[in-house]
């Protein structure tokens, strides 16, 4: 009896819980709906993804989903989905185009925040964002130019998350009748991804990958103190990662080094099961997703520290992060 009454409350817990973040997400999400839908209507999609076109080009994307990408880097993946699935009636993507769509999503994406938590602990904000833009188009056109040669993922996406299209010329109303009911289905997505974690973290699945990267990221160049906490925001976020890091900034128990180490990181790949799983919901395939984002990830901060090794500590200073009352600045960002 007292299983059951457990379970009740873990289950009214989670439900509450996916309500109370899809609602803060639809704030953001429904006002971007109601743009893209404008901008349907008045033909100006292309216009607004001009800037990106070429850059999605490059990649193997069509110029139209410069829009879902900026949409992603400026509010958050979410946003970018709702954007995707509100242009989804015109755009067919293949396996290969949707993980490089979602993997360079995954790298770059809620930047204004993102990038203001890595600033909060030390990092120079210039290099970080420089290096979210840069990875992400870099792991974009490296999954392309992998998949082109070996001439796979060539068949049409599996979209979990699709708007109907039985009725193209559809009336206002049916359009929003049709957005409501993607929104809900974004609803249990969020709640089966609260599920999964809740899974994963009761079979110690979490606790398995922090032993298995935890000497990788010591190799790496990144102490043990840092390591443990890059471990959590590479798997639970950087919100989580980030927080934890800025509290031991605060206290000077971690190195303003490891701390740049940690936080690039963290910042080039975080969430690694649960973005993951949202990012496949569009065709996205694991390959790419997962281990491409996790390789590319660890190589691209491996050099990072051979470089700032190389370089003399003033440039490092000037470039990379703030050396000098390092304790000091995180709480001042954070006041």
């Amino acid at each position: 009896m007292k299983q059951t009454e457990k379970l009740f409350k873990e289950t009214g817990k989670l439900i509450k819980n996916a309500g109370t973040i899809s609602f803060e997400l639809f704030k953001i999400m429904i006002p971007v709906v109601i743009a893209v839908k404008i901008l349907q209507e008045f033909g100006l999609i292309g216009y607004i993804a001009a800037p990106l076109g070429p850059i999605m080009k490059t990649v193997g994307l069509p110029p139209e989903t410069g829009l879902i990408w900026a949409t992603a880097l400026i509010n958050n993946i979410y946003s970018g989905l709702i954007v995707f699935l509100s242009l989804s009636k015109d755009l067919a993507l293949t396996s290969a185009q949707a993980t490089i769509l979602g993997a360079m999503i995954l790298v770059a994406h809620s930047l204004p925040v993102e990038l203001r938590v890595v600033q909060s602990s030390g990092p120079r904000i210039i290099f970080q964002g420089l290096a979210r833009l840069f990875g992400a188009f870099a792991l974009g056109f490296i999954l392309h130019f992998i998949f082109s040669e070996l001439n796979v993922l060539n068949n049409t996406a599996t979209v979990l998350l699709t708007p109907d299209k039985t009725n193209i010329d559809e009336t206002i109303l049916q359009w929003a009748i049709g957005e409501a009911r993607n929104l809900i289905s974004i609803y249990f997505v969020i709640l089966g991804l609260l599920i999964v974690m809740r899974i994963l973290s009761a079979l110690k699945i979490l606790t398995a990958m922090d032993f298995l990267l935890r000497p990788v990221l010591k190799l790496m160049g990144i102490g043990p103190k840092a390591s443990a906490l890059t471990v959590v925001g590479l798997t639970m976020g950087l919100s989580y990662g980030g927080g934890m890091i800025i509290h031991e900034v605060k206290s000077g128990k971690i190195s303003h080094k490891d701390v740049f180490y940690s936080l690039t990181l963290m910042s080039l790949c975080h969430s690694l099961i649960e973005d993951t799983l949202l990012l496949m919901m569009i065709g996205g395939h694991i390959s790419g997703l997962f281990w491409g984002r996790l390789v590319f990830s660890m190589l691209f901060v491996a050099i990072l520290v051979q470089l700032t090794k190389i370089l003399p500590e003033k440039w490092n200073d000037k470039i990379f992060w703030v050396n000098t009352g390092l304790t000091n600045y995180a709480t001042k960002q954070l006041d």
